[in-house]
């Protein structure tokens, strides 16, 4: 198990590569960019790998709708050439509020999608002549839809690698199945270690079953909140994450269309989740974070005392987790994360 981390989502590129070049120097192996509304992640990643020697760096993540199959395609052959094979394409579908609000494209047929992009990608980064039948992505453009000009290409470059790993962000069962069957990594969010198997278990059997194995294992990334302290700080620490998991479980979407609050529901917290989403969309935030469970709280975040961490960083590891996702939060960051380093080498 390796350590990965989110940068800062703060659009400053010099903070950001300042704050790489800490982690992996403190042994911190991989990072990724968000891509919400703001600035695009791309040009942030072509930054850090200037910047940078050893991190490999994720988008984190790409929304699949936002641009075309073959740009996603160049775009990951660049960043991977920049940065001298360190790159891994994060993918995912996002929300009907971000992707039909912001970017103005139908949030339609996001499982047919993502299995076409996918494929789309990787006969790019293999140079062969792009023809794909869709039905989503039919290249070239059939006559009846276009000119009838366009012509099966290939990439002009030859890429650094053929096979550029890409992780998908999934949280429902067909789309965990998907992620399971094409992909090099899962992205998964509110991972609850001894609960995962018992929500997505059967989801991922149903994939691993029928994927490649040129594909090699399923890399899993999840993790969450990292600090070594005493239990009165652990409290207040866990405390300060119980407002983003009410954002997710409670307001991430619309009533009947949030994903996190279908998590939530699957993990056995139904009323819980219930009450969170009741309370978050009629506006009392403060408290849909204080009902936050306090077990699940315990059980994801890895704060507290020395073997209390220990013991989390173990559950995440009998879980499959490979990539351990840490959000620092005590003092002395670098520090704490080179003596988790340490235990995980």
């Amino acid at each position: 198990m390796k350590i990965a981390m989110p940068l800062r989502y703060t659009g400053d590129p010099r903070a950001a590569a300042d704050e790489a070049r800490s982690l992996e120097a403190a042994g911190v192996g991989l990072v990724w960019v968000a891509e919400l509304y703001s600035y695009d992640s791309v040009s942030i990643l072509g930054y850090l790998a200037a910047k940078t020697e050893h991190l490999e760096l994720m988008s984190g993540i790409l929304p699949i709708y936002s641009r075309t199959p073959a740009l996603i395609a160049m775009t990951a052959a660049g960043l991977d050439a920049v940065s001298g094979g360190r790159f891994i394409l994060g993918l995912g579908v996002s929300g009907p509020q971000v992707i039909e609000g912001w970017h103005g494209v139908a949030f339609d047929n996001p499982l047919g999608r993502t299995r076409e992009i996918v494929d789309i990608c990787r006969k790019v980064w293999r140079r062969e002549r792009l023809e794909h039948p869709g039905p989503h992505y039919p290249l070239p453009l059939p006559p009846d839809q276009g000119t009838g000009l366009g012509k099966p290409l290939k990439l002009i470059n030859t890429p650094v690698r053929p096979e550029i790993p890409i992780y998908l962000a999934s949280l429902g069962p067909k789309n965990v199945e998907l992620t399971a069957e094409i992909a090099t990594g899962w992205l998964p969010v509110l991972f609850h270690p001894e609960k995962a198997a018992d929500v997505w278990g059967e989801d991922l059997a149903r994939g691993l079953a029928v994927r490649s194995p040129e594909l090699g294992p399923l890399e899993i990334v999840a993790g969450a909140a990292f600090a070594i302290c005493d239990e009165p700080t652990a409290a207040t620490i866990r405390d300060a994450v119980r407002p983003q998991i009410a954002l997710y479980v409670g307001g991430m979407g619309a009533r009947g269309k949030n994903f996190y609050n279908n998590i939530f529901r699957r993990y056995g917290y139904e009323n819980q989740a219930d009450q969170i989403q009741e309370l978050f969309l009629s506006g009392r935030k403060d408290e849909a974070a204080a009902a936050i469970p306090q077990e699940f709280l315990t059980a994801t975040q890895l704060v507290g005392p020395e073997g209390h961490v220990r013991d989390r960083v173990e559950a995440y590891r009998e879980a499959g987790v490979t990539w351990l996702q840490i959000n620092p939060a005590g003092p002395d960051a670098p520090g704490q994360i080179a003596r988790l380093a340490e235990w995980l080498a």
